[in-house]
This record gives structure tokens, sequence and C-alpha cells, in this order.
């Protein structure tokens, strides 16, 4: 299981992902963050990004907020 740290930044134009030289991750998501709309994004984006199913992807930390960490199932 790994973890990765996430700034998140919904109401975007386009989505995207961006992985930092510190091993972080942007993430700029066309969703609100509106009933966990933006968080189910996320995890959908991470999921195509990182091949796996959306089922191996947990937000462990900040799931209402801008800085995230998230559980991945290796």
């Amino acid at each position: 299981m790994s973890v990765i740290r996430v700034v998140v930044k919904p109401n975007q134009r386009a989505s995207r992902l961006q992985r930092n030289a510190d091993g972080s991750w942007e993430a700029w998501l066309r969703a609100s963050p509106v009933d966990g709309k933006a968080n189910q994004e996320l995890i959908g984006m991470f999921a195509d990004e990182l091949g796996i199913p959306k089922r191996s992807i947990r937000i462990k930390v900040g799931a209402s907020s801008r800085i995230k960490l998230l559980d991945i199932d290796d």
C-alpha cells in the first residue's frame, strides 16, 4: 500500500494531473466540491493514470480539504 499527497484545485476549465519533483501531485478538476463530486473525479483520474480499479484508491486524509492523502492498494 502506498500513500500519495495531492493538492486539489476544483472548478477548473479542464481536468489534469501533474506529478511534482518532490513526488506529490497536483490535480485540476472540473467538478465542484459539492456532494463528493470532486473526490469521485479525483479517484477516477488516478485510477486511469495508474491503470488500477477505482476500488483500490481511498481518501485517507482530507476528504473535505484541498490537500489529500490517497491510499493506493498495490
